[in-house]
């Protein structure tokens, strides 16, 4: 199948509607109308997918750095997409960042992001989860796992084929992937690198998976109680939510898991491409890099030490490998719900 990019997303319904961080811990867009100023010149306009909180705190903490104004755009991956194609014959954006790798490939694919490879300390971020000729840089990533009640589980599991025991019947769930854009990353990953992986989701839903909302809707079944456990839950949210006080824990099955990256770039119709520059050397910066991980996420300099959760040489990680990947996904998300619906 060729890649479609944004066309891909449109003729599916939007299928990859990314909550998040994908996507944000609150799962739910958030925006804020893009509105003509009168000193236009002097804004930069970012589309930003959360997580909740990250985008604000980079947005104010860069302000203050530089004294660039940004108009800011905050919204699910499929949210920013959508508008993106909506604007393609008046361009807003200056600076695209979104929950998913295989989405920015995509951008890049069709001719939509614009090469900055001297960006500072571009040599410093994971180059598994950049662009080699410098259009978009991962700077920073989820872990998807099992998340669980602490309340409620007896025995941990240890690998995603132990939800398939008796004792989870009806007590699992997964983020509903036309909704989170990591649980396609996993899907995705975990099809292509699990050789019995559509084997064990069939062994899921003979024992009661529900497709369970977005991320949050997910993970507050399991807080809650209702369910015991969430297949493919984003580790941020449940590193979150148990440093607030909730009975949860997450877990990376030993058999390896997918880590999601998210990525930033600057799009070619940009109209303040210095102040873009600007902004993406501050996500790769060291001041940048530590926002990341004040949110629980994986930063995308290995020298930036996590808090409070695994960093990522603890986590046991699948091949998965993002370039090209979005019409792929595509296929392997609608194999996914045939399966189960």
């Amino acid at each position: 199948m060729k890649r479609r990019g944004l066309k891909l997303f449109a003729t599916a319904g939007i299928l990859l509607t990314l909550a998040l961080a994908g996507c944000g811990n609150k799962e739910v867009e958030k925006t804020e109308k893009v509105s003509a100023h009168p000193k236009e010149e002097k804004i930069l306009t970012v589309y930003s997918a959360g997580p909740d909180g990250l985008a604000a705190n980079i947005q104010q903490a860069f302000e203050e750095k530089t004294g660039i104004k940004v108009e800011m755009f905050q919204g699910t991956t499929g949210k920013i997409l959508s508008r993106l194609e909506a604007e393609k014959n008046n361009p807003v954006a200056d600076v695209v960042v979104l929950a998913s790798v295989a989405s920015m490939d995509g951008l890049k694919e069709t001719s939509q992001l614009q090469s900055y490879q001297d960006a500072k300390q571009a040599e410093k971020i994971n180059s598994d989860w950049s662009d080699a000729e410098g259009y978009y840089y991962g700077y920073s990533a989820s872990a998807l796992g099992i998340a669980y009640n602490t309340k409620n589980t007896q025995e941990v599991p240890t690998d995603w084929s132990d939800l398939a025991k008796e004792q989870w019947q009806n007590k699992i769930n997964i983020p509903d992937p036309s909704l989170s854009g990591s649980a396609v990353d996993f899907l995705y990953g975990y099809a292509l690198a699990e050789k019995n992986a559509w084997k064990t989701m069939g062994l899921w839903k003979n024992n009661g998976l529900q497709v369970n909302g977005a991320n949050k809707e997910a993970l507050d079944a399991v807080i809650t109680g209702d369910k015991n456990a969430t297949i493919a839950g984003v580790d941020y949210m449940a590193y979150k939510a148990k440093a607030d006080g909730e009975p949860v824990e997450i877990m990376y099955p030993k058999s390896g898991t997918v880590v999601s990256p998210r990525a930033v770039g600057i799009l070619k119709d940009a109209k303040h491409i210095e102040a873009a520059k600007e902004y993406v050397d501050f996500l790769l910066s060291d001041e940048g890099q530590k926002l990341v991980t004040d949110a629980y996420l994986l930063p995308g300099n290995k020298e930036i030490p996590v808090k409070n959760r695994a960093a990522l040489d603890e986590v046991p990680q699948l091949t998965v490998n993002w370039k090209g990947a979005e019409a792929d996904q595509l296929e392997i998300l609608t194999k996914f719900n045939d399966m189960f619906r």
